[in-house]
């Protein structure tokens, strides 16, 4: 399937952002070329040590530490740029609303693709004996909406779609991956925070990326709700903790982390973090209520819930 068609496919499955068409989106692609960028160097930097400890020329060992040193100062470098795109959090808040503490969103985790269609086709002919040929297109739908589960829409509909793929893994994982044989696929998924790839061949691992992702959309739609009104206020106090309870979820039943982000402690933090932004949109609503009060009423009344 060529790119161009694949394109319109993606586009026109519901939650799927095209990327380039926010400024969110744009924001998302420099995220995933430098996600590029410190992988290269990973691998160059991991060549480079094995050739220092593999050698015994003098001169060599000179040339490949001067190489070393090199490939460190470049991954450095573009860590720090990481996380300054980490810290661009003005993008994804309201307009207009300059004299609020801006919200902390996440951005999300980058992975590479991963075709199904020839590992689930051998695996039907062999293990359930049928012709592959008649379960291509529903092989080529999972491929399909893990694609554009990569690039969720900020609203419900991108929720939905990481709903979709998260629920078709459930099925997936049961049937296409048994515990006593591997298929040759594999999940390899970006640090949100470092960049710095994971890769396993678990379907647990897979999962554990998709509700990340779903708690960082989460968290970028709570982060532009309109906070000058009290139904703007409650809509990100509910997407807040929403992504607090995933955040959760990941550190009740994903172990073994090999990323940074879905370490226990990372998790923990998120956690934390996200209940505190939920507590200052509740206070901000206590705010508006006292502003908006008649003349005579007495502000005790309404943040300790006091008749009048």
């Amino acid at each position: 399937m060529c790119w161009s068609y694949r394109s319109c496919v993606l586009s026109a499955l519901p939650g799927s952002d095209p990327r380039v068409a926010t400024c969110r989106g744009k924001l998302q692609s420099k995220r995933c070329k430098l996600n590029q960028e410190i992988n290269k160097e990973l691998r160059l930097r991991a060549g480079a040590e094995n050739l220092y400890k593999a050698t015994t020329n003098k001169k060599l060992k000179d040339t490949v530490a001067l190489e070393l040193s090199f490939v460190n100062s470049n991954l450095q470098l573009l860590k720090e740029q990481l996380s300054e795109l980490n810290s661009s959090v003005e993008i994804y808040q309201s307009e207009g609303l300059d004299y609020v503490i801006p919200m902390i969103p996440l951005g999300l985790k980058e992975t590479k693709e991963v075709n199904f269609m020839e590992p689930f086709s051998d695996f039907i002919l062999e293990h359930y004996s049928e012709p592959s040929h008649i379960y291509e297109d529903a092989i080529a739908d999972i491929t399909d909406t893990r694609q554009a589960a990569k690039t969720p829409t900020r609203d419900a509909q991108g929720v939905s779609l990481l709903f979709r793929y998260y629920n078709l893994l459930y099925y997936v994982e049961r049937r296409f991956f048994p515990p006593d044989r591997s298929l040759g696929v594999y999940f390899e998924w970006y640090d949100s925070l470092t960049g710095v790839p994971s890769c396993q061949r678990t379907v647990a691992f897979e999962k554990a990326c998709i509700l990340f992702n779903l708690a960082a959309i989460y968290t970028q739609i709570g982060a532009r709700q309109d906070r000058s009104s009290e139904k703007g206020l409650d809509a990100a106090v509910d997407n807040l903790l929403r992504a607090a309870g995933v955040f959760r979820h990941i550190f009740d039943t994903f172990t073994n982390a090999p990323s940074m982000d879905l370490k226990p402690q990372v998790l923990e933090v998120l956690v934390a973090l996200m209940l505190a932004q939920a507590r200052e949109c509740l206070f901000e609503k206590l705010l508006l209520q006292v502003e908006n009060l008649p003349p005579g009423r007495d502000c005790v009344q309404v943040l300790f819930g006091e008749p009048s």
